[in-house]
């Protein structure tokens, strides 16, 4: 991953207390968070805002089975 941005004292504490009660690591808790998050996030919006086509097929957000030959 070229850039991973780093979280504010706020943000890092509220991570590690969800996975305190979790009972996870602070890695799997934002991944847990990014996967509910993707759920209510406008799925279209962010596929017309991506700039990444390389990613469609796993990525959360492409719920119409597209693959990275979109163009």
């Amino acid at each position: 991953m070229s850039y991973t941005p780093e979280l504010n004292i706020k943000y890092s504490g509220t991570l590690r207390r969800i996975a305190w009660a979790y009972e996870i690591p602070m890695t799997r808790a934002i991944e847990g968070l990014f996967d509910y998050a993707s759920k209510f996030i406008d799925s279209k919006k962010v596929c017309d805002a991506c700039r990444d086509r390389s990613f469609c097929e796993q990525c959360p957000f492409n719920h119409n089975g597209q693959s990275s030959q979109m163009s």
